[in-house]
C-alpha cells in the first residue's frame, strides 16, 4: 500500500481555539473543517488543496495542542499533531494575538524550534488594533516576525503568501509543471479516442475509487481506515464519537489477485446515531458532514459491529445511501471476536433481505479491522460494484432485453384498454438511469414496474446497485393544462 505523492504540505499547528480550522477553511476556499466557539472541535488531521495567488499546496488542519497525559484523548490528539509534521514542507504556528502568550504557546514554540521544518508564525484574530500587544509579545517565541492575520475576515493573507512562497514555491512550481504535462498527455489521449469514435463517458477502470465508510459510533470505522493505510492516521480509542470531521485520505491499494495498484480516496465519517439522540450542535454538524460525504462517494461501506448485530439505525443509514443512489456494500466488523459467526452472518443476511426490500442482494462481508481479515476481498468487490454502478448498456442489448421482457410478460390492460410500452433508453449512469416511453403509464401497476426494474438488474448485470426507472408519456396536444415546452410529460419514477 503506497502513499500518493502529495503537493507541498503545510501543517497548521496551535493550541485549541486560536482559529486553526478557520484559517484552514480560508486557505482551501470552502468550509471543509467544522468550526465552533468551543475548543477541541478538530480531532483528526484534515487535508485540503489550498491556493494563495497561484501558489498551490496541501493544507493540513490539526487538533488543538493540549498538555495532557499521552493516554488521554487530548494526549492522543497531540500525538496525531506531532506525527503530522513528519512529511511537512512547512508549518504555520497559529497564536491568538488578542490574548497573552500562554505556557502552552511557549511549549509548542519550543517543540517547533527543535523540528527540522521551517515555521511561519501566524498572529490570528488581528483585525483592527486589538492584537497589537499580542503581536509584539509573539517575537519572544524566537520564530521570527509574526504575520498579523484575520482568518475570519481574510486580512493579511497576502503577507502569508510572501512568507510562505520562499519555503515551498520551488516544489509547487515543479509539481505544477508535471501536472500540466500530464494534462496535455490526457488531452491527446481523449482527442484520439474521440477521433476513433469511442465513448468518452465510459468509466476508466483505473480511475480513483471514492470509498466512504459509514456506520454507528464505535463500529470501528477509524480503526478500519488505519488498518487499510497501515498507520495510525485516524484517532481511535474506547470513547464513542471520537471522529467528528469526515476525513478523506488518498492512497494506493495493491490488488493481491492481479498485483495492480489501484488508487482509492478513503473517507472516514463520524458515527451516526438515531436522530432523536443527536442533540449536541457539534454532533449534528458531524452527522451532516458524514451525510455530505456519502453524497459525493461512489461506493459506501456500511460497517456493522459483530458484537451488536444489525440494528434499526443500520437499516436507516443503508436506506439513506440507497436513496442517494450510491453503490452500497455492508461489512460486519470485529469478526475475530464474533460469537456463532455462521449464525450471525446468515441472520444479518436474512434481516437485510427483509429490511432492505428496495434493493436485495447487497454485498455482505465479514471483516476484522484488528487482524485485516477480509479487507482485500471487500476492496476488490468495491471496484467491481463501482463498475456495475457506472456501466452503460449498449442500445441493441437494451432493446433486446426490453422486447423479450414484454414478450414474456405483456403489460396488463386495466378496464380492457391496453397500456403500450414503446421503447426504453438509458439516460445516465452513476447510478444507472433508464426511461421507458409509452401511453397510459399512469395506469401501470407498481408490481409491473418492479418486474421491469428487477429484470434490468438481473438480465443486464447491474446486481445490487440502485437503478432509477422513470416512465414518460407523450404530451396530449389537446390538454389545456399543458406547459409551454417539452416533448414528453413527466411520468412515474421508481428505484
Amino acid at each position: 500500500m503506497k502513499p500518493i505523492i502529495p503537493l507541498p504540505q503545510v501543517v497548521i499547528i496551535g493550541r485549541p481555539n486560536v482559529g486553526k480550522s478557520t484559517l484552514f477553511n480560508r486557505l482551501v476556499g470552502k468550509k471543509l473543517a467544522l468550526v465552533d466557539d468551543q475548543p477541541g472541535v478538530t480531532r483528526d488531521r484534515r487535508k485540503g488543496v489550498a491556493g494563495l495567488a497561484g501558489l498551490e499546496f496541501e493544507a493540513v488542519d490539526t487538533a488543538g495542542w493540549e498538555d495532557e497525559d499521552d493516554r488521554s484523548l487530548p494526549g492522543r490528539m497531540r500525538a496525531q499533531t506531532q506525527v503530522s509534521l513528519k512529511d511537512a514542507d512547512a508549518a504555520l504556528f497559529v497564536i491568538d494575538s488578542r490574548a497573552d502568550l500562554t505556557p502552552l504557546d511557549e511549549e509548542i514554540g519550543q517543540w517547533l524550534r527543535e523540528q527540522n521544518v521551517p515555521v511561519v508564525l501566524i498572529a490570528n484574530k488581528a483585525e483592527g488594533r486589538s492584537g497589537q500587544s499580542g503581536i509584539l509579545e509573539a517575537y519572544s517565541l524566537g520564530l521570527g516576525e509574526p504575520i498579523p492575520v484575520s482568518a475570519e475576515h481574510g486580512e493579511g493573507i497576502a503577507d502569508l503568501y510572501t512568507a510562505l512562497f520562499p519555503l515551498i514555491g520551488d516544489k509547487a512550481e515543479q509539481l505544477e509543471l508535471e501536472a500540466e504535462q500530464a494534462a496535455a498527455i490526457a488531452a491527446d489521449k481523449a482527442r484520439a479516442l474521440a477521433e476513433a469514435g469511442e465513448d468518452l463517458e465510459e468509466l476508466d477502470p483505473k480511475a480513483p475509487l471514492s470509498l466512504a465508510i459509514v456506520g454507528r459510533p464505535n463500529a470501528g470505522k477509524s480503526t478500519l481506515v488505519n488498518r487499510l493505510l497501515d498507520e495510525d492516521r485516524m484517532l481511535t480509542g474506547p470513547e464513542a464519537g471520537i471522529t467528528r470531521d469526515s476525513i478523506a485520505v488518498d492512497w494506493v491499494w495493491t490488488d493481491p489477485k492481479s498485483g495492480e495498484d489501484r488508487v482509492i480516496k478513503l473517507i472516514d465519517t463520524a458515527g451516526m446515531r438515531k436522530r432523536a439522540k443527536v442533540v449536541d450542535k457539534l454532533e449534528k454538524l458531524s452527522v451532516a458532514d458524514g451525510l455530505h460525504a456519502v453524497d459525493y462517494a461512489e461506493v459506501v461501506v456500511l460497517l456493522l459491529d459483530a458484537t451488536r448485530g444489525l440494528e434499526v439505525q443500520d437499516l436507516k443509514i443503508a436506506s439513506r445511501v440507497i436513496e442517494e443512489g450510491r453503490a452500497l456494500m455492508i461489512a460486519i466488523n470485529k469478526w475475530d471476536i464474533a460469537e456463532d459467526p455462521s449464525g450471525l452472518f446468515n441472520g444479518i443476511r436474512a434481516a437485510l433481505e427483509e429490511g432492505l426490500a428496495q434493493l436485495r442482494g447487497v454485498p455482505l462481508f465479514a471483516v476484522s479491522a484488528m487482524t485485516g481479515k477480509g479487507l482485500d476481498t471487500m476492496l476488490g468487490a468495491a471496484f467491481e460494484l463501482r463498475e456495475q454502478w457506472s456501466r452503460r448498456v449498449p442500445t441493441a442489448a437494451l432493446n433486446r432485453w426490453f422486447d423479450d421482457a414484454l414478450g414474456k410478460n405483456p403489460p396488463p390492460a386495466p378496464g380492457g384498454r391496453r397500456i403500450k410500452l414503446r421503447y426504453i433508453t438509458q439516460v445516465g449512469t452513476r447510478p444507472p438511469r433508464f426511461v421507458i416511453f409509452g401511453t397510459r403509464l399512469d395506469a401501470l401497476p407498481t408490481s409491473y414496474e418492479r418486474y421491469l426494474l428487477n429484470g434490468i438488474r438481473k438480465a443486464l448485470d447491474f446486481g445490487a446497485v440502485p437503478v432509477r426507472l422513470t416512465l414518460k408519456s407523450p404530451k396530449n396536444p389537446y390538454d389545456s393544462n399543458r406547459g409551454g415546452g417539452g416533448k414528453f410529460s413527466g411520468g412515474k419514477g421508481r428505484d
